[in-house]
């Protein structure tokens, strides 16, 4: 006696089995789908927003350089703020592997705009002697106007920084500016430095005019050292032990590109309150996937009897309504990563950034679809395969 077994569905058939339940609700579909596709588009635009920011900062890396070290006067031991020699810069020129060597020293004065506003506006601008060195240690450039030279150095002059000028309203060289108790003529202002925003927040003089219009007493407050790769960490350990060889705890040694990784490391901060906000969509989106399902196997109770009845087995019905909650939840997750593709590569030309989207964030994305479809479609499938035949032809 023959045996009849019941004919394997092949892919493409269940594939067709799936669209034509999704065809024959097309807005229900839709709207079951914007669900998953809002969850997905918030993650994918999440982490490529994040590493968008995060290479911005990385490039920035790789143009300024890590070679530029930083040495501050710490505190003594009697908690007073100690000194550096006023050949700082000289002495730390000295060490095998130093490039270039620059000092500032902090005078203590304000610079106004004129001698009418209150010495008490700082406007957060500090005024700083500065040796002619400090511009090529930095790898700084002046947008606009001229550096420090042996002549101004000497003379009431002043190169502002990039925010300074900004904070003082000033756009081109020539004007004057009011420091201290006399006028000060602008002769430069400098780009913008992002090892270096304590420059950019600066009004820069010559040591010798500090001295000699400011009262300085020609210490500096912080030198700049720029060495070659390879010995920027010997050079490290040195820098304390050469600006004060008496007590080299009392020189703080620090490296500017250090904050520029640590902005890198943190550049997802919220990545995480980000993506858990976009867990939630995807969670509701799922909801909806098995919400459709639930309602699509309830009104087509007919036709699942109709296949029973011509040899439809429970698993080949099973697995039809599993394979339309999964193309429902595939076309979401699709349209999420080409939303999250899109919102990320607009918000990188707002921000002037460069548009990264790492490969694993839309592979991941759609390994998610996955789940979420085979998660929301397990229970209408398992209920789809319980229903006898005969009750569902009953209800026809």
């Amino acid at each position: 006696m023959t045996t009849l077994r019941p004919a394997r569905l092949r892919p493409m058939d269940l594939a067709r089995l799936g669209a034509s339940g999704l065809t024959a609700r097309p807005m229900r579909a839709i709207l079951a789908a914007i669900g998953i596709a809002i969850g997905i588009a918030t993650m994918v635009t999440v982490v490529g927003a994040a590493a968008s920011s995060q290479e911005q900062i990385l490039r920035q890396l790789d143009m300024l350089g890590t070679n530029l070290l930083r040495v501050e006067p710490g505190d003594s031991l009697f908690g007073k703020k100690a000194r550096l020699p006023k050949s700082a810069a000289a002495m730390v020129k000295r060490i095998e592997g130093v490039v270039q060597a620059g000092q500032t020293g902090d005078t203590g004065t304000t610079v106004r705009r004129n001698d009418l506003i209150s010495s008490s506006i700082s406007l957060g601008i500090a005024v700083q002697a500065t040796d002619l060195d400090l511009l090529d240690t930095l790898e700084g450039e002046v947008r606009t106007g001229v550096w420090l030279n042996a002549a101004t150095e000497r003379q009431p002059a002043v190169v502002l920084g990039a925010v300074a000028a900004e904070r003082l309203g000033l756009t081109s060289p020539g004007v004057q500016v009011w420091i201290g108790d006399r006028w000060f003529t602008v002769i430069g202002i400098l780009d913008r430095m992002p090892l270096a925003g304590e420059i950019e927040r600066s009004a820069l003089i010559g040591f010798p005019a500090a001295e000699g219009y400011l009262n300085h007493d020609g210490h500096p407050t912080t030198v700049y050292e720029r060495s070659s790769d390879e010995h920027v960490e010997s050079v490290h350990a040195l820098l304390a032990r050469t600006v004060n060889p008496a007590n080299p705890s009392e020189a703080r040694v620090t490296r500017p590109s250090d904050t520029l990784k640590a902005k890198a490391a943190v550049a997802g901060a919220f990545t995480g309150l980000m993506l858990g906000l976009g867990a939630i969509a995807l969670f509701v989106g799922g909801v909806g996937v098995a919400n459709t399902m639930v309602v699509a196997v309830l009104e087509r109770r007919g036709e699942i009897g109709l296949r029973r009845s011509f040899g439809a087995t429970r698993g080949q019905v099973r697995t039809q309504f599993l394979v339309e909650a999964l193309l429902l939840s595939t076309l979401g997750g699709g349209a999420g990563v080409l939303l999250g593709a899109l919102a990320t590569f607009v918000y990188a030309r707002a921000n002037s950034l460069p548009a990264v989207l790492p490969p694993w964030a839309p592979a991941g994305a759609l390994a998610t679809t996955v789940l979420i479809g085979t998660l929301a479609g397990i229970y209408p499938a398992l209920r789809a395969a319980r229903v006898p035949p005969t009750v569902a032809l009953s209800t026809q």
